[in-house]
């Protein structure tokens, strides 16, 4: 199944919600969020702020994908092998 297809599935189904309608959305972020965010500040040299809740960084995770379109970039300097391991 295609990246495209899961996609389209899961925005047709209830695998994706609003932020925003999360339960657990007024916690704190987790680490790992808390860990990626930071990393996408600085290379959007943005500012971070770590008291965001979970709702709030997933949102600003996804400006920040949108702003340095690190999500649509592909791997430089190396290839995929069929079994998903990285090769020179």
């Amino acid at each position: 199944m295609t990246d495209r297809r899961i996609n389209q599935q899961a925005d047709e189904s209830n695998m994706r919600k609003d932020p925003d309608d999360w339960v657990s959305g007024a916690e704190p972020m987790t680490g790992a969020q808390k860990s990626y965010l930071k990393t996408l500040c600085e290379e959007a040299k943005q500012p971070f702020d770590e008291s965001l809740t979970k709702a709030q960084a997933t949102k600003r995770i996804d400006e920040l994908h949108h702003q340095t379109r690190r999500n649509e970039a592909p791997a430089v300097g190396r290839d995929v092998a069929a079994n998903g391991t990285a090769r020179r």
